[in-house]
């Protein structure tokens, strides 16, 4: 899995601000560059924010700054916690699946249940499990179950097999790692009778921006027009033309650089927007067009 970071930001002055389970906080890391990282300690722990940042062999320079920047004593700039990917209001049984450094957000979670004395299960599935020794320290050490995938001799992570008895038990899932494993937690619940509303997940990446082909963009307000290259984001095709598109993630999963969408056929390959939202909205930093044509409102 490679090397993660796990550390803690305190306060120079004054209080952190309150966090509900599911958050994250901006990482400003100069030069522009913005990273969105989940919060991973106990809500109630006002002290301090805990984060884990994965060295990632493939880092577009979030992840590796964090390392090089993260020692005992920097100072870093963050922003107030934000949280897309809240906990549902239940009393019922709640199941986390977390591949990967996608646990993060379920590992909060699992503190606020275990705090509020509500049930849970949590499913950890990684082919090199760094958080086993955290989880199994954790005060809701009973409630994990870990999958570890380079032990070939131990059965694979079943989801309709872990979400067998959710419909009786009314569970809410929650689920956040690579999009296979979501879309297959996703489908399992389906399958078992869970309705949406039960249904919860968060991606740490979209799909891959390159592929297709090469397309325009009709910036409204400017009558600024570009062509798209097949492996151009639209943000850098529009910045090309001078028209400057706030971006922080770059990866469709935080919805900063979301706009209207005016007139033609996106092909979306963000994990923010709903289904009902992306009939009038695009993510420019990862979506490409179906048809020859987007207008956007900028």
């Amino acid at each position: 899995m490679g090397q993660v970071l796990y550390f803690d930001l305190l306060p120079l002055i004054g209080e952190l601000p309150a966090w509900n389970a599911g958050a994250h906080v901006d990482l400003l890391l100069g030069n522009g560059l913005i990273r969105q990282y989940s919060l991973c300690g106990d809500p109630a722990d006002g002290t301090r924010y805990r984060l884990a940042v994965l060295l990632d062999e493939n880092s577009r320079g979030g992840s590796r700054a964090v390392h090089q920047q993260v020692k005992s004593g920097a100072e870093l700039e963050i922003g107030a916690p934000r949280n897309l990917f809240p906990l549902a209001v239940s009393k019922g049984h709640s199941i986390f699946v977390g591949g990967g450094i996608g646990v993060t957000p379920l590992m909060a979670m699992a503190y606020d249940l275990w705090d509020h004395k509500r049930p849970f299960t949590l499913h950890y599935i990684a082919r090199d499990p760094v958080f086993a020794p955290i989880l199994q320290a954790a005060p809701f050490a009973s409630c994990v179950q870990i999958h570890d995938r380079s032990n070939r001799s131990a059965p694979r992570f079943d989801p309709s097999s872990a979400l067998r008895d959710a419909v009786v038990t009314g569970a809410h899932i929650y689920t956040c790692g690579p999009v296979a494993l979501m879309d297959a937690v996703e489908e399992s619940a389906r399958l078992a009778g869970l309705p949406d509303a039960q249904i919860h997940r968060e991606a740490f990446s979209a799909l891959p921006v390159s592929g297709g082909e090469c397309f325009e963009v009709l910036a409204a307000k400017s009558g600024v027009r570009v062509q798209v290259g097949a492996d151009e984001t639209i943000t850098a095709a529009l910045a090309r033309v001078g028209v400057k598109v706030t971006v922080s993630c770059e990866q469709g999963i935080c919805g900063t650089c979301v706009v209207d969408l005016l007139e033609g056929d996106p092909d979306h390959r963000d994990e923010y927007l709903t289904n009902d939202e992306r009939s009038e909205q695009i993510a420019l930093c990862c979506s490409r067009a179906k048809s020859p044509l987007l207008v956007v409102d900028l």
